[in-house]
């Protein structure tokens, strides 16, 4: 079966099969105040049950309290009793129909990883509902070493109470490279294939597996013949892993004598502090947004001022990146009160509400600036347009630092401002837009998406999706060329930017610096290590002669074997 590799590796063990447990819809409708007053003390006991049963587990401290903010959520609590008052649904019915609703915002999301967070909102929901229907959870226990776990998807409440020391590999139906299983996958050294589709039905508890995190595909009930094989793919890859590991800290540098900056993207502290030990240099992204998301109001200066500082913190000096608040079109908050939209993409969202709402944006940049006295803290403005947009933010900012200043209060009074490179009017006219602003930072995924007119999460068309596209490729060497003809600094947080095949080829266009995901970072290093930029040069001159990715990534990854 063919997924999407979400941590590299070989596993080869046998399955442990998790089922997906029902959602129990009853559809009895209340008939008078007794049954409504019943059903809400019913769903009040089942939320304060859930809670005592996850203060209860312990461990990851991080799952823990985004699962007892969920199971608490104002917003949520009304919304459900609200079905039961005015709707006269059963708290059953009720809570099942306001998670849904809940996770359509989530995985109506474009952006890879606040879709993923649905995993959050789907497991709260079905913890309630599991103590509403008087139900234990049926996560089996691991009791085998080498086993490779098989489910629809790994919940968050599967992360904290699976035994992953015995897990040598997961693979599930759904989920995203950024999904639960992602995530502790890479955490661990775990090799994980996710995406996998209904096939893995097919596959029995006991069944011997093969999982290879690095292609994306899951093989059961292997032959004795690619058994052997994988066998020794395992050791090569594991002496590999070693090898890589002893890099962290080892500056990239070329053999011919260039350094490369390598960071991580980032949403949170903790995801600061576990880039470090890839090696990461700092952070070239850190998404504001999970601040916003899943709250019934946006969050004061205070809140953000201790998220911005903790992760200024955690970063030891090292660079971060923070970009401005990316909502709208399809990050929705329900707070906020948005009007639907046609097209959203191309709609009223991340730059273009926050200077038309001056009081969000000031807040977010009083909070950054403060921090700013705590670290290297750097601000970044999303889907920049036009140079009118970076004047009027610019402005802004100033108005903010006389603000801080007249109360006396610190911040870094020289801290950089630049912007994402996403769509294709800010990369045609780089030239301009450089004279206003620190740095540049490519934001692959959108500006590839707007120069091919691909949403890359419609199912219909998304094949299309291609950053190897020559013309995606051009604008991207167009950014570099004129990043480093009027002084400023150039570097890439998309996607493209983790990808191995592709490393060799952006530093022969001249970029110094790639933020990704912190797993990738040890491969993109070793490729550094062992490569010089005139051979890269010379790899994006080819590249750039040719006039079909078809031919480029062939290209590439023949070059890569080398």
């Amino acid at each position: 079966m063919k997924g999407i590799g979400a941590s590299p590796g070989i596993a080869i063990g046998k399955a442990l099969v998790i089922k997906k447990q029902a959602n129990f819809v009853t559809g009895i409708p209340l008939e008078t105040s007794d049954d409504v007053r019943r059903e809400i003390q019913k769903f009040e006991l089942a939320v304060t049950s859930a809670t005592e049963e996850i203060r209860a587990i312990g461990g990851n401290q991080e799952f823990l309290e985004i699962q007892i903010e969920l199971l608490q959520d104002e917003q949520i609590r009304a919304d459900v009793v609200g079905k039961i008052t005015a709707d006269n649904k059963n708290a059953n019915d009720a809570v099942i129909e306001v998670i849904e609703q809940a996770l359509e915002t989530f995985r109506n999301l474009k952006d890879e990883y606040f879709s993923a967070r649905a995993a959050d909102v789907q497991d709260a929901g079905n913890r309630i509902l599991r103590h509403l229907n008087g139900s234990l959870s049926i996560t089996p226990a691991v009791t085998e070493e080498n086993t490779v776990i098989i489910a629809e998807d790994i919940s968050p409440s599967d992360a904290i109470t699976l035994d992953i020391t015995k897990v040598t590999g997961i693979a599930t139906q759904a989920g995203s490279r950024t999904s639960h299983a992602a995530i502790i996958a890479k955490a661990r050294g775990i090799a994980a294939v996710v995406g996998c589709g209904t096939g893995l039905h097919s596959i029995k508890t006991n069944d011997p597996v093969i999982v290879d995190g690095t292609e994306g595909l899951v093989i059961v009930r292997p032959s004795q013949i690619i058994l052997d094989e994988y066998i020794f793919l395992k050791e090569a890859f594991g002496k590999q892993a070693a090898l890589l590991s002893s890099l962290k800290d080892v500056a990239a540098t070329t053999t011919d004598g260039v350094t490369v900056k390598l960071l991580a993207n980032i949403s949170g502290a903790d995801e600061m502090e576990l880039s470090l030990s890839y090696g990461s240099e700092g952070s070239g992204l850190l998404r504001t947004e999970l601040l916003f998301m899943g709250k019934d109001a946006l969050p004061g200066e205070e809140e953000q001022f201790g998220f911005y500082k903790g992760i200024a913190l955690k970063a030891m000096g090292r660079p971060v990146i923070v970009r401005t608040l990316d909502i709208g079109g399809d990050k929705q908050l329900p707070y906020f009160n948005l009007p639907a939209e046609q097209n959203p993409s191309l709609g009223y969202r991340a730059i273009r509400i926050c200077l038309d709402r001056k009081d969000i944006f000031i807040t977010q940049l009083r909070a950054i600036l403060r921090a700013s006295i705590f670290g290297d803290l750097r601000i970044m403005l999303p889907m920049i347009s036009n140079v009118q947009e970076i004047r009027r933010a610019r402005e802004i900012l100033q108005e903010v630092k006389a603000d801080l200043a007249s109360a006396g209060v610190a911040f870094n009074k020289d801290i950089a401002l630049g912007i994402m490179i996403e769509i294709p009017s800010a990369a045609v006219t780089a030239d301009i837009l450089a004279k206003e602003v620190d740095f540049f930072s490519i934001g692959t995924n959108d500006l590839c998406q707007y120069t091919l007119a691909v949403d890359r999460m419609n199912e219909q068309v998304k094949h299309l999706y291609d950053p190897f596209n020559p013309g995606v490729l051009r604008l991207i060497q167009h950014v570099v060329e004129q990043g480093d003809k009027y002084g400023i600094h150039t570097g890439m947080c998309g996607e493209l930017a983790g990808d191995v095949s592709a490393t060799l080829l952006l530093l022969g266009m001249g970029l110094r610096e790639f933020s990704m995901s912190a797993a990738s970072i040890p491969f993109v290093k070793n490729i550094i290590l062992h490569n010089s930029v005139a051979t890269a040069r010379e790899i994006c001159r080819k590249v750039m002669g040719m006039d079909s990715s078809q031919e480029i990534i062939h290209y590439l990854r023949e070059e890569g074997k080398q």
